[in-house]
């Protein structure tokens, strides 16, 4: 008889201080660390604060936004440099080498919504940066770091996605066309071709806004969350043309944020009703429900060595032990091992 499941097991640590509700999370890769891991958390109050995953202590604090949320954060390839994104409506790069926190520019936002940024850089001096345009349906794309109006993307007349929540700027393997996915407020997900500034294709995704989406170039798949009760998973085929492949019913609605882990081998979301949820990317199998939180939670964010943190309402950020990249998925077929322990799959 095998052995019975027992229940997911605590975070590997967690992390206090952030002082209101973390929105949004971003690991630093170790070669921008200098050899350490760094985990970057934007808070409700404005701050961002720099964890060390060593000493499990904030590192540095950056104040830049004026009290107002900070709702996106991403590091560039190649230094030490990130930006955030607040509602103060700026855009801040800082520059972090050799001890420094300094704002080194920044760019204006016309959107008072929510949309997270993106950006396209693939170590090059110069990077493309998508943002939240001036009217509610626009996206504006900027060559950075000159700050260089590439194009608005606004859809045709008799269109009427809504506001885009969610971006994603990509490229695929071999081609020198950047193109965008954009979640929209009424449920679709968009696949713009910047270069001829059109809609390549579209497709109805959920009932509900989409709030967060992630896709795998390798696969030319992607998922999205919504504030309904559903996960869908399209795919990229070669017109290219967006298919829906299949949705997955949640117990609760509400899904603030998709990411997949760095390997293709797993994906988590972060769930309104308090839960982190884990699933297998490849058969979209769910693994676990990770319950710590005691409120809404805002961000997930995967490390490149496998750690998986959680950022909330209730001002903690949990940082879990998953699989780590290295080991073989086939456990996920029937049950997942988390932190040296089984659990019940989700």
């Amino acid at each position: 008889m095998a052995a019975p499941l027992q229940p997911p097991p605590d975070p590997q640590f967690v992390l206090r201080g952030t002082q209101s509700a973390v929105n949004t999370l971003h690991f630093c890769r170790e070669s921008q660390a200098q050899g350490s891991s760094l985990l970057f958390s934007g808070s409700q109050g404005g701050l961002v604060h720099i964890w060390s995953l060593q000493t499990r202590r904030a590192v540095t604090i950056l104040d830049g936004h004026g009290g107002q949320g900070v709702t996106w954060l991403q590091s560039l390839p190649q230094g030490s440099q990130i930006l955030s994104q607040g509602r103060d409506l700026r855009l801040c790069l800082w520059d972090l080498a050799e001890g420094r926190n300094a704002i080194v520019d920044s760019v204006r936002l016309e959107s008072v919504g929510f949309c997270k940024s993106s950006i396209l850089a693939n170590g090059q001096p110069c990077w493309m940066l998508a943002v939240p345009g001036k009217d509610t349906d626009e996206v504006q794309i900027l060559e950075m770091p000159s700050k260089t109006s590439v194009c608005t993307l606004k859809p045709e007349a008799d269109a009427k996605p809504g506001m885009p929540m969610c971006l994603r700027l990509w490229q695929a393997n071999g081609s020198a066309r950047p193109l965008l996915l954009a979640g929209y407020e009424d449920g679709s997900v968009a696949l713009w071709d910047i270069s001829e500034r059109k809609v390549c294709s579209q497709v109805c995704c959920h009932e509900e806004p989409v709030m967060g989406l992630d896709f795998d170039s390798q696969k030319a798949r992607g998922v999205s969350g919504s504030a309904g009760k559903a996960l869908a998973v399209w795919s990229l085929d070669g017109q290219p043309s967006l298919q829906m492949c299949s949705t997955h019913e949640l117990t609760n609605p509400g899904i603030a944020e998709v990411t997949i882990r760095p390997d293709h081998k797993i994906l988590a979301t972060a769930g309104w009703d308090h839960r982190v949820r884990v699933f297998h990317w490849k058969t979209m199998k769910p693994l676990a429900v990770l319950g710590f939180h005691s409120a809404s939670v805002h961000c997930v964010a995967f490390a490149a060595d496998g750690l998986l943190a959680a950022g909330s309402k209730d001002q903690r950020i949990s940082v879990w032990s998953l699989y780590q990249s290295r080991d073989s998925a086939t456990p996920f077929l029937g049950e997942s091992k988390l932190g040296g322990r089984h659990l019940t799959a989700a």
